[in-house]
Parts: C-alpha cells; structure tokens; sequence
C-alpha cells in the first residue's frame, strides 16, 4: 500500500504546529512557579486577573495586528460566537483547578492531571473527529492509562484536582479545533477573555468592597506579577490554538507530556512535595509511555521520507 507524501505547504503547516505546540507546553511546565508568587492572593482573585489582564493584553496586540475587524466579524455569527463562549467556559474550568492545586500545595496531582489529559485528548479526537491510531500510539495510550491506575493507587482516593484538569483542558482543545480556520487564534482568545470579563470584574469589585484583594495593597511587584498574568496567560494560548488548528489533535495529544513531566519535576524538587513508592511506580511507566510515543514518531517520520 503506497502513501502519497504531504504537499510541501502542509508540511510546513505541520511542523510549524509542532513548534507551536512545544512551546506552549514548555510555557505551561514553568507556570506554577510564578503563580505562587501571586500569594497571597487566593485562588479566585489570580484567576480574575488572569482573565481581565489577558483581555488587555490581546487588546494591544490586536491594535498593532489591525484585527478588530476580524473580531467583529467572528462575533456576528451566532454559531461561532457560541462555540467560543463555550470555549471560554471551559478554559475558566481548567485554569481555576490548575490554580487551586498550586495553591494548596497539590502541584503532584496537577502534573498527574496533565498526564492524563493527552489520553484524554486523543480519546476526544479519535471518538470525535474520527482520527486513526498507529499500533504502538495505541499500546501508548494503554500504557498511559495503567500509569495512572498506579499513580491514583497511591493516593489512595480519586483525585478529583487531576480529573478536573485532564478533562477540562481535553474539552477545551476539541471545541476549539471545532473552530478550525474560521478565526486566528488572537482573534478567537480576544472573544474568550471578553466573554469571562464581566464576571471577573465583578469578583474583583467583592473582593476590594469586602477587604479581601491583594492587588495593590501587598505592593507594587506583587501588583507588576498580576498584571503579567495577562501576556503569560495570553502567548501560550495563542500558541495552543495555533497548533490545534494546524496538527491533527492526537499530535497535540503527544505533546502535552512535555508540561506535566516539567510540572513534576517542580512539584519534587522546588515545591517539596512527598512521592510515595506507588508514585514513583506509576510516573516511571508514564515516562516509559513518553519513549514509546517518541520512538513511534520518529518511526512514521523514517517512513515518511522513504515514501
């Protein structure tokens, strides 16, 4: 059976995809450090933030892009607008449960968490968008899911913070690439952060009426690490949703092992966080899993330039 080789400017779609979606990940492996040093502002307060912030930060960089117009006209249809909103819904979901983990010192099950999400992602797109699994992306998978049988072992209850993480982040990466190549990721982000806005707003207003923000009253660097909420939330997004609409989903499904294997490696050595031998177990297997997917790459990449 013969393959025809991808056009020159799909390829180069592709691989542009997988830069994209590399660093997105690398961006997202170093964000529980600088979310803690947003204490001590609670969890509902940075996420807040993180949302009106990221608004204006899009908003800046739509001024230079000259995309308003995109934007107005990604919000009059009523079908795109919702699925965005939706979108919008989701990654609030994924953000809060990632913030609270770091705040209550649970950054272990926020990498567990992202572990699962890529099985959880390649689930969505092979169920959804009808995607095909090679052989060992599929011994991968089942790999994947006994590691985190082991890991949940270890806890010794379900871990309810790595669940809400894994499904909201793979729900998130479906819808927009049910989006497709009908808005540019600033664009789709800008709608995103402008439907959570006004709800944001109203938590920082509570907040500040009843005594309980932060932002500015514990100094102006702890107010500079809220504002930057904004672009460090924003580029990695924007980066994600480039990818989602430029690689097939399972892909992105591979990367997402890069964030969690970086997440791990704070939660241990810088969060001081304990690994019990069932943990340890189960996270060997995982980056056993990770060498499997690697290996299966480079094997479709050899096959692909001998066709």
């Amino acid at each position: 059976m013969t393959h025809t080789p991808l056009p020159e400017d799909e390829a180069a779609r592709r691989r542009a995809g997988l830069l994209l979606g590399t660093a997105s990940y690398v961006f997202w492996g170093f964000m529980p450090l600088f979310f803690a040093l947003a204490a001590p502002a609670s969890s509902l307060e940075i996420l807040a933030h993180r949302i009106v912030w990221s608004l204006v930060f899009c908003l800046i960089l739509l001024t230079g892009a000259r995309g308003f117009g995109r934007v107005l006209a990604a919000v009059r249809s009523p079908r795109l607008l919702g699925t965005l909103a939706l979108a919008s819904a989701i990654v609030a979901c994924n953000w809060f449960a990632f913030l609270y983990g770091v705040k209550v010192n649970r950054v272990l099950e926020i990498s567990l968490g992202y572990f699962i999400n890529p099985l959880v992602t390649i689930a969505l797109g092979v169920i959804f968008l009808h995607e095909r699994l090679r052989p060992l992306q599929w011994a991968a998978v089942g790999l994947g899911a006994a590691a985190v049988v082991v890991i949940a072992a270890g806890y010794g209850h379900m871990p309810w913070l790595s669940l809400a993480v894994a499904f909201s982040f793979g729900t998130y990466g479906l819808v927009k690439n049910r989006v497709g190549g009908r808005v540019g990721a600033l664009e789709g982000l800008t709608i995103e952060t402008a439907v959570l806005t006004p709800p944001a707003l109203v938590v920082i207003g509570v907040l500040a009426a009843t005594g309980h923000s932060h932002f500015g009253s514990a100094g102006l660097g702890h107010a500079g690490i809220m504002m930057l909420l904004g672009p460090l939330t924003a580029i990695p997004l924007i980066m994600f949703s480039g990818a989602t609409r430029r690689v097939p989903l399972s892909w992105v499904g591979m990367l997402q092992y890069i964030a969690p294997t970086m997440q791990f490696v704070l939660g241990t050595l810088v969060f001081h966080e304990a690994m019990s031998t069932t943990r340890w177990i189960g996270f060997i297997i995982i980056w056993a899993t990770v060498g499997l997917i690697i290996a299966d790459m480079l094997r479709a990449s050899r096959r692909g330039r001998r066709r």
